[in-house]
């Protein structure tokens, strides 16, 4: 789960009053991030796990707490065990160095209460960030697997392509590529917060991404470790109904790619 700490909030005397600031220069940025990084460190252990630690205990819940920087593991005790794809813990993952804007107040339902009738969930209402700019998000992040061949440092990646697919589904996508202005948006901050390279060495062009070369298919041997990676999530059990075929989910990405791609180059 992907939690932001808004960065006006947490570094204000950084950014200043900057609707959504950014830093001028690399330098300036590994500055930012750096303060940025300890002061979320510092309020996590502070805030978040004390309270965590706390309901688990009042709950009688059979699970542990741990963090491990800007990230805060619930470690559980499952029912049963899959593959080992997916470990038994929550990963609540923070981040403070956007807005998280645009959000919207969205009601959230538990998945298994519409099986069991006899029993109460609770629901929830959080501030999320809206879809449109979640899609922007993802699909960019497979544009730099799709450079680079790899999700450095991380693994559990198809669910990307998934998400895409089903945020394209329910009618997101096409609202987040008619946004011309949120595209420019998630361009400008990634390309100063998270600059990547290609196998060749070049910084990864995030604007091109977002104005008409966008790559949702990988080529060659990324492909091979996207189609495994795939496999190996439907094999753990990760999809309430049968899981598409791999071929089918990339033919969807490939009609994704070549839309936002057509209504980016017109603009």
């Amino acid at each position: 789960m992907d939690l932001t700490y808004d960065i006006r909030a947490i570094a204000s005397d950084l950014v200043g009053d900057a609707d959504a600031p950014l830093p001028a220069s690399k330098t300036q940025e590994k500055k930012w991030s750096k303060k940025i990084r300890a002061r979320l460190s510092d309020w996590i252990d502070a805030e978040i796990m004390p309270r965590l630690k706390h309901d688990l205990e009042q709950q009688g819940l059979p699970a542990t707490v741990r963090a491990e920087g800007d990230k805060v593991f619930i470690d559980y005790t499952p029912l049963a065990t899959g593959t080992g794809y997916v470990a038994p813990a929550v990963m609540l993952e923070f981040g403070a160095r956007s807005t998280g804007e645009p959000s919207e107040p969205r009601v959230i339902h538990c998945d298994a209460a519409a099986y069991l009738q006899g029993l109460e969930f609770p629901v929830a209402t959080p501030q999320v960030m809206r879809a449109e700019r979640t899609f922007w998000e993802k699909v960019t992040a497979i544009h730099v697997f799709c450079a680079q061949g790899e999700f450095r440092g991380r693994d559990r990646f198809a669910r990307h392509w998934h998400d895409v697919t089903r945020l394209d589904a329910a009618g997101f996508a096409d609202a987040a590529i008619a946004d011309k202005a949120l595209a420019r948006a998630v361009a400008d901050h990634k390309s100063v917060f998270f600059a990547e390279k290609n196998v060749h060495g070049e910084f990864i062009d995030y604007h091109a991404a977002v104005a008409g070369r966008l790559q949702l298919v990988p080529n060659d041997g990324a492909l091979a470790k996207l189609a495994a990676d795939y496999q190996r999530m439907v094999d753990d059990g990760l999809f309430l109904d049968d899981a598409e075929p791999f071929d089918a989910l990339l033919e969807r990405c490939r009609v994704i790619q070549q839309k936002a791609n057509a209504k980016r180059a017109a603009q």
